[in-house]
């Protein structure tokens, strides 16, 4: 009985793109009494699997917090399996304001001590007992209150790309965190101020509510639903959007917008920019906001150094990384000093820098399948060497070449060498090089176009 993921992320991201299915990303969260969580998240497990749901679902004696993606053909089946479970009839799905089937590629549920890692001890307060929950519209009108405090919930990295106007945007890198500052910085308050709340789906809220009227603020109120459920009912009920910029979320997207508002600038160069990604250097990994000029110019990573590592044979690189573990410095380096222009906290700014395209050019999806990985590049020789790890290639055959730097390729192989001599069709386990108009790198993926 299978209760875990079995393919590669390469594996999952060919099967999403053969089967040409649209897929939705969503979330939710539940805070109820599971009593063997362990149990719970296998039958889980049992039930999403044959439906192709991915995502990262974590499970506690509290509740559940999911964030994942499924084909639309499926939602409706999904839907009915969660109203089969007491406590998750009829929930609110947040369904994400972009969608990109690429946004999980692995279905990971664990069981974990608490949903969302607070640092607070439940036993000394009444969890259940939350702030008043605003729509959209109700949201609006409070921030119009001279007498209101709007506070993000958020992380550092989450507030700097998008965020409510005027809001008190905490600088630090976890949301237990910002719980004792808030309420040092607002100690004056707990009786005169209204306490107005948001995070990014309404589930840090939740807890973080109950904790502040536990603390003595009398007027405590959250964002029901978060940014996600604010977006859609401003977009359907047709209210200003008092949140601007983009809104970051944890997946493969790690933002998506809401205005065409850019509030952040690249950490590198300090063009208006809001676009996040991590470092190519695995070793170092590093979340941070990066323009395109910088990635072209410095192959996806955070500074030279890194830019170095990146280059070496990835033999050496693995070696240098071996025994190291990021964890969240992933997170706390978005603020390294290799980053000139960073900014957290106080410095985040209300005013637009610029302003990003309000329309998107659609693509139209090519059925394609992975064949294999970038192994090598020979700069004087213009030539791309790749290793086949799938099916086989053959002269003639269509290829796609894409990776976080190099974007999407598309070119015909028109002649190539297979294991150091000329050849004509490439199996899996050969090396194969060809000539290329552009530099690959090391974490690029090979496709071939099919159909």
């Amino acid at each position: 009985m299978q209760l875990f993921n079995t393919l590669s992320a390469e594996e999952r991201t060919a099967l999403i793109e053969e089967s040409g299915k649209q897929r939705l990303t969503l979330s939710f969260y539940a805070y109820a009494k599971i009593s063997d969580p362990k149990e719970f998240r296998n039958s889980l497990f049992l039930a999403w699997n044959p439906l192709e749901v991915l995502g990262r679902i974590y499970v506690a004696h509290e509740g559940i917090n999911a964030q994942l993606s499924l084909p639309a053909d499926n939602f409706y089946t999904f839907k009915d399996h969660l109203d089969t479970i007491p406590f998750l009839n009829g929930i609110r799905l947040n369904v994400a304001v972009e969608h990109d089937d690429l946004s999980f590629l692995k279905l990971t549920i664990k069981v974990r001590d608490k949903i969302v890692a607070d640092g607070l001890n439940d036993d000394t307060f009444n969890v259940m007992d939350g702030g008043t929950h605003l729509g959209a519209n109700d949201f609006n009108k409070m921030l119009e209150d001279p007498n209101t405090i709007v506070v993000d919930m958020r992380n550092h990295y989450e507030s700097e790309i998008g965020h409510f106007r005027g809001a008190i945007t905490p600088d630090v890198d976890t949301f237990r965190e910002s719980l004792p500052i808030i309420e040092d910085q607002l100690a004056d308050h707990k009786d005169d101020k209204n306490l107005l709340m948001y995070c990014t789906g309404g589930i840090r809220c939740e807890k973080a509510s109950a904790f502040f009227k536990h603390k003595g603020f009398k007027n405590v109120y959250q964002l029901e639903g978060g940014i996600i459920e604010y977006t859609r009912q401003v977009k359907a009920e047709g209210l200003e959007s008092k949140f601007i910029g983009k809104n970051f979320v944890f997946d493969a997207r790690l933002g998506e917008r809401i205005t065409e508002d850019i509030v952040s600038q690249c950490h590198q160069c300090g063009k208006p920019c809001d676009n996040h990604t991590n470092c190519a250097n695995e070793g170092c990994h590093l979340l941070f906001i990066q323009c395109d000029e910088c990635k072209t110019a410095s192959d996806n990573c955070c500074s030279e150094a890194c830019q170095d590592i990146f280059h070496m044979p990835k033999e050496e690189q693995i070696a240098l990384r071996r025994g190291t573990m990021n964890g969240n410095m992933i997170f706390k380096k978005g603020k390294s000093d290799r980053l000139t222009y960073k900014k957290s906290g106080d410095e985040n700014t209300d005013v637009a820098l610029a302003s990003a395209p309000k329309t998107k050019t659609v693509r139209p999806r090519i059925r394609k399948t992975l064949v294999g990985k970038g192994e090598h590049y020979f700069p004087k020789a213009q030539v791309g060497q790749f290793i086949i790890d799938n099916q086989e290639l053959h002269v003639g055959d269509t290829v796609i070449i894409s990776g976080p730097t190099t974007g999407e390729e598309q070119i015909v192989i028109e002649k190539m060498r297979v294991n150091g001599q000329d050849g004509t069709v490439a199996v899996k386990g050969d090396k194969v090089t060809f000539s290329l108009p552009f530099r690959i790198r090391l974490s690029d993926k090979l496709f071939k176009v099919i159909g």
